[in-house]
């Protein structure tokens, strides 16, 4: 593992019901477990709105990371326009909790817009231990084998992996990369609950992860 110290103790999504829908759909067949971390989306950039910043149309916040991190997301187009939206906005929500990091504040626009419920409490928490560290991190994060299971009209699961074996965490203070070699612990596996709100935005609620998980390993 590169990255991410492990995220919480495992959230539960409103029962192991919600994950066996996610894990049983139509869209995917992964399984899902314990917990570890939330992370971006395919962006970077370091002020402007430039075209590696994260954006959604409508005047929602618009996300920067700084130059030298970046994360990148697989297969976000369905053909289901309402699919393609919640993986939109999953990754927006991914990408908040890292933007937070990067500007060593959790008082953000995105952190609160992207995410709700028990996904924002995690995310505040998760984002405050790399604050209180003066840490950040480094490198390409990428984001794939991206499924999502529709519930109702305003309710979806996404199962995804990241592959975090190009990231690393980097001390604000001096500037140093812990470079640790890449191990199956690079690899984690998402099992995100999104509700759609009256503004039309699908927030994350709650999230579990798996980190080593066999079913996101090359």
């Amino acid at each position: 593992m590169n990255r991410r110290p492990t995220l919480l103790a495992a959230l539960a999504l409103t029962a192991t019901t919600a994950l066996t829908l996610s894990a049983c759909g139509s869209d995917d067949d992964n399984p899902t477990k314990d917990s570890d971390k939330i992370a971006g989306a395919d962006t970077g950039g370091e002020k402007s709105a430039s075209p590696s910043a994260s954006t959604d149309p409508g005047g929602r916040p618009t996300i920067t990371f700084p130059s030298d991190a970046k994360n990148v997301f697989e297969g976000g187009k369905t053909g289901d326009p309402t699919k393609d939206a919640v993986l939109a906005h999953n990754a927006f929500s991914v990408n908040s909790v890292d933007e937070a990091i990067f500007k060593g504040s959790t008082d953000t626009k995105a952190l609160g817009f992207y995410n709700a419920d028990k996904a924002l409490s995690s995310s505040i928490t998760y984002a405050q231990r790399y604050i209180d560290d003066d840490d950040t991190w480094t490198g390409v994060t990428r984001y794939f084998n991206r499924k999502v299971t529709l519930s109702g009209d305003n309710k979806a699961y996404v199962t995804y992996c990241s592959d975090e074996s190009k990231s690393y965490i980097k001390s604000k203070k001096t500037g140093k990369v812990d470079k640790s070699p890449a191990s199956s612990d690079s690899y984690v596996l998402y099992n995100a609950a999104l509700t759609r709100n009256a503004k039309g935005i699908w927030q994350t609620t709650d999230l579990v992860s798996e980190r080593g998980a066999t079913s996101c390993q090359p």
